[in-house]
């Protein structure tokens, strides 16, 4: 009886979910903007109010038949146990020293939130410093940045709740572990940077209420709080009334001499300015006024101070400025721009360590103080190291390195030795040795040449018939490096190949990778995403049939586009938390930042034609077909605002005329991504998985 009752019960499910989905009826108004004498129609404007009921009751809606969908389909069970099973081990990050204790964050496995403990020594036994899981009962409150005094006995913490960019900062004192009566509030996009009894720290004036989540944020100023004092009366440091959208992040020296404090107007270049805090009354010394180039402030060995940048160097070098002689002509180029794109430099053990990338994995160099190349630091293989952590004086350091089937892996490191040692490494549920990994360069459109990543189990027949997933970004300046996901080791473990494109528009091969793929150059990166999807096609790892696409923010964006473009190239399309509305973007929230990567409608008229040309929302054609859409979205993402994603599948829902379902899943407490819960995590991967194997016809 068993043996006939399943196959019986797949049938019934499969069919259930092909019957014709009633979507929710969404109103439309007569709302019509006027760019450089040309009409816009916006009917579903008014879901962007999100605080009305009529948008609540909507979103209400889309949901409900959302998960009556996704609650039918097949082996949900099954994909849900087995992300559960796999994201349960204990995973580490690279400790890191302040005032002669070691820190390190770790997740037992299926916590919410990863747990900052403290210990003298590394073998010995650690002590909790922080334990984000206990200041909320669903795990949606999530530690978003630290800083440690000097001694060592105070921490200085920032949460945010539910996803939200908003941050609070509050105090501890780690040696009695009882909560100081600091309290700060409507910080956002700021670090914080112990000084003195204080810390520096970035905030806005209290918005209107209801506007929190979505109004445009403007007039940043930078502070400083001393403990124990209330933060109405926090010194003001650096604001610019003139300019509403100058941003500003402050930053202090390990040796707490200097305070850097970086300018920005957008997502790309700064100018810099120092302050010697060591001299009483002494003023701000500015290094580049220029806000085109990104200049990095790295540490300060006395008078010399080094800066990272791509002034003149558009896959970056490093330079050192006198402070006393800062103008340009005194400058000194410590280590100059090669082939290979300079990430980052740390000053560890009397070494500079630069982390490089080239063809888009993580390649470790020392050198001397003076610029001379000493040796390169040999990695596990073709990966990515995120941290490499030390002190100047010290002469051991730690870093980590992760691939595509490597977890996160923490090495110990002797500048005496020149030796790495096997700190931690994880036991998952799985054999790395299952798998292959290889890189492919693939031709664009243009002829341009591209990376891309692969991932699949072993002994893959090429015959066009595996279900394959391409995701994307390509923007920003942002890089895809390999990394392990236990979300995307589900998939591939089911046959799948895992396809990552390294796409025009990242900063893999530095700031003119970049700008290829900005503004008037940003439909490269949609033909670069279309041409990996070709190559995979042409080369037999899959079909259009088998196709699913995925990207979010400016990935979501990516997908919307594409999908628009080549329909009838994928099969499913998985656009999560996307820029979806590319005339109106810059009015919400930080919109107005990532104009540097875009341009916006105001600009002119051909920049809002360009716009136009390929924004999701407005390029959707009535009566098309299109693949299976699972858009994700949630209530506090204050990020992108989700009437984004709202207005584009409202239209979606309105125009497509294919059989294939176009679905919206709005989740709440929760934001554009940062800080999820475990739980909101695999709870969001059973439901893209369940959706994506089903249509895709995989078992």
């Amino acid at each position: 009886m068993k043996k006939h009752f399943i196959p019986i019960l797949s049938v019934f499910i499969m069919t259930s979910c092909a019957e014709k989905i009633q979507y929710p009826a969404t109103a439309k108004v007569d709302v019509k903007d006027n760019y450089f004498g040309i009409e816009v129609e916006d009917p579903y404007r008014w879901l962007e109010n999100d605080n009305s009921d009529s948008t609540a009751q909507w979103v209400k809606a889309q949901n409900e038949v959302t998960f009556a969908y996704l609650n039918k389909l097949p082996y949900r069970e099954q994909i849900k146990n087995r992300l559960t099973e796999l994201w349960d081990y204990p995973k580490y990050g690279t400790p890191f020293k302040k005032a002669g204790k070691y820190f390190f964050y770790k997740n037992d496995g299926l916590q919410n939130q990863s747990v900052l403990y403290m210990t003298d020594d590394l073998k010995g036994e650690p002590r909790v410093a922080l334990d984000p899981n206990a200041l909320s009962e669903d795990g949606t409150v999530a530690l978003s940045g630290i800083d440690i005094s000097d001694d060592g006995k105070t921490l200085v913490y920032m949460i945010a709740r539910s996803g939200s960019d908003w941050n609070e900062i509050f105090a501890k004192n780690l040696e009695t572990g009882k909560m100081l009566e600091d309290h700060l509030v409507w910080v956002k996009f700021s670090g914080v940077s112990w000084y003195d009894g204080g810390f520096f720290y970035s905030a806005y004036d209290k918005p209107e209420e209801g506007s929190e989540l979505s109004k445009a944020n403007e007039y940043q100023k930078l502070y400083y709080h001393k403990l124990g004092t209330p933060q109405a009366s926090d010194e003001l440091i650096l604001n610019d009334p003139q300019h509403p959208k100058r941003m500003f992040g402050g930053g202090v020296t390990n040796d707490k001499r200097f305070l850097f404090v970086g300018m920005s107007e957008g997502t790309s270049g700064n100018a810099l300015t120092v302050r010697d805090l060591s001299r009483k009354g002494s003023k701000f010394v500015p290094l580049m006024k220029s806000f085109e180039f990104d200049f990095n402030a790295v540490e300060n060995i006395g008078d010399d101070i080094y800066v990272l940048t791509n002034y003149k160097a558009p896959r970056y070098r490093l330079i050192k400025i006198n402070i006393n002689h800062p103008e340009e002509a005194a400058w000194t180029e410590v280590v100059p721009e090669k082939k290979d794109v300079l990430e980052s430099v740390r000053l560890i053990a009397g070494k500079l360590v630069l982390k490089y990338m080239t063809d888009a994995h993580s390649q470790i160099e020392v050198y001397a103080y003076d610029g001379t190349p000493e040796y390169e630091i040999q990695l596990p293989g073709i990966g990515t190291v995120d941290s490499f952590s030390g002190e100047k004086d010290d002469s051991i350091a730690y870093y980590n390195y992760t691939s595509f089937n490597t977890p996160g892996e923490i090495y110990k490191y002797n500048f005496v030795t020149k030796q790495s040692e096997l700190h931690y490494r994880p036991e998952v549920k799985f054999n790395p040795e299952d798998f292959e990994i290889k890189q492919v360069f693939y031709t664009s459109k243009d002829s341009t040449r591209v990376p891309m990543f692969l991932m699949y189990k072993k002994g893959l027949e090429l015959n066009g018939k595996n279900p394959t997933l391409l995701y994307g970004y390509g923007g920003f300046n942002i890089s895809l490096t390999p990394s392990f996901s236990v979300a995307r080791l589900v998939f591939v473990e089911n046959g799948g190949v895992l396809a990552v494109a390294n796409l025009r528009g990242g900063g893999e091969y530095g700031e003119d990778w970049h700008k290829a793929g900005t503004k008037m150059q940003k439909q490269n990166v949609f033909d670069d995403f279309i041409s990996a999807a070709e190559y995979l096609i042409r080369e037999k790892y899959t079909s259009s049939d088998k196709l699913a696409i995925q990207g979010g923010s400016n990935g979501g964006l990516l997908i919307g586009a594409v999908t628009n473009q080549r329909p009838e190239l994928f099969k499913v399309a998985l656009p999560a938390v996307g820029v979806m509305d590319m005339l109106r973007f810059q009015k919400f929230t930080i919109g107005w930042a990532w104009a540097s990567d875009y341009g916006t409608s105001n600009d002119s008229k051909e920049m809002f034609e360009y716009l136009y040309s390929y924004s999701p929302y407005h390029n959707i054609k009535k009566g098309g077909h299109y693949p299976a859409i699972l858009a994700t979205t949630a209530d506090h993402d204050d990020r992108v605002v989700p009437a984004h994603t709202f207005k584009y599948m409202a239209r979606m829902q309105e125009y497509n005329a294919g059989k294939l379902p176009t679905l919206l899943r709005i989740d709440t407490k929760a934001g554009h991504g940062g800080g999820k819960p475990t739980t909101k995590v695999i709870e969001e991967y059973t439901d893209l998985w369940s959706f994506t194997f089903y249509h895709l016809g995989m078992k």
